[in-house]
């Protein structure tokens, strides 16, 4: 590592998300959809997960779809939502002044 490299302090880095489904979950169900979901900060984020991050996604469950749900099935469209979220998040986000955004870079 180069010494003029910048440093990450705690926090710096952190990405807060939350999936929404109208499937009726229990709190362990929820928690492994958040848990597959997750996998669309993967997707999105270099490096994710860093001991100086707060990486963390949290899932509710409205119960009014009716029926077992298909976790798997949720939990691979909740991961797709979700990279594709935070893409658009960093492209479409706007500056603030000595702090570019992505779109203000040419």
């Amino acid at each position: 590592m180069r010494s003029n490299a910048p440093r990450a302090n705690r926090g710096d880095n952190s990405t807060i998300g939350v999936v929404a489904t109208n499937a009726r979950l229990t709190k362990a169900q929820a928690s492994y959809l958040a848990q597959l979901t997750d996998d669309g900060y993967s997707r999105a984020i270099w490096p994710v997960h860093t001991i100086v991050d707060g990486d963390t996604v949290f899932a509710v469950a409205t119960g009014s779809l009716p029926g077992e749900p298909d976790l798997i099935r949720i939990g691979a469209l909740a991961a797709d939502v979700m990279s594709t979220a935070v893409l658009r998040a960093a492209t479409q986000a706007t500056g603030l002044p000595n702090l570019p955004a992505v779109r203000d870079l040419k």
